[in-house]
């Protein structure tokens, strides 16, 4: 990274080479604190929690006064202009949506922030690059699995594309393989039940695991056709 680097070209620099984008996603509201601190401690950059998590605008603001410039921010499920500029005001410096809004990624072109938008088809994949996104989600990646980021790359090699929905340890280095720049889920990294057993510290580990994960998986890729 070099210091000519903004926020956003950093944002998106820090997400493909690191190859994981966690994501926070709860139904109450809670300190998300220790969540950010066990992620940060084994070796992410970058993280999301969804807009649909209570409290979520109070725990950006919370994350980003801790952290700074050394952990990137990510409004997950942002549906409306309105939810993206209440994120970009409460310190995110990534907005994702499950969907391609227009006026969303406007809001993020505004304020100069980068835009994740979610597609699915190729037809999807193509109208979110043209509107400026810097990053397409594949959503819900696990329906058509691996194999697809391979056929959409092909059609579209510049395309910095992220599956979600579905992955797992197991998956995760083939959808690299086969064409992703980094792979995304909730629960693969927030699991309440393995979070209530082992503690925090299963975060960690578990964020550790993905990126090496991933790291290799990036290292022994071969070119895509």
């Amino acid at each position: 990274m070099t210091n000519a680097m903004n926020r956003r070209e950093e944002a998106v620099y820090l997400t493909k080479t690191t190859g994981v984008l966690p994501a926070i996603k709860l139904k109450d509201s809670r300190d998300l604190l220790p969540y950010a601190q066990a992620l940060y401690e084994g070796g992410i950059r970058v993280m999301e929690v969804t807009m649909t998590t209570p409290g979520v605008l109070d725990a950006f603001r919370a994350i980003k006064h801790a952290f700074g410039d050394k952990l990137h921010l990510a409004s997950g499920t942002t549906l409306t202009p309105a939810a993206a500029y209440a994120a970009i005001q409460a310190g995110v410096s990534i907005v994702v949506s499950p969907a391609l809004e227009p006026e969303v990624v406007k809001v993020a072109h505004t304020y100069q922030v980068a835009v994740y938008p979610g597609a699915f088809t190729a037809n999807e994949v193509l109208a979110a690059m043209q509107a400026g996104a810097q990053v397409v989600k594949i959503f819900p990646a696990s329906l058509a699995g691996p194999r697809y980021m391979a056929n959409l790359r092909m059609v579209y090699p510049d395309a910095n594309l992220v599956p979600s929905g579905g992955l797992s340890l197991e998956s995760a280095a083939e959808y690299i393989r086969c064409g992703a720049c980094a792979v995304s889920g909730a629960r693969n990294f927030v699991d309440a039940e393995q979070i209530a057993v082992h503690g925090v510290g299963w975060i960690t580990e578990q964020a550790r695991e993905y990126l090496r994960i991933v790291a290799d998986a990036k290292a022994s890729a071969y070119p895509l056709p």
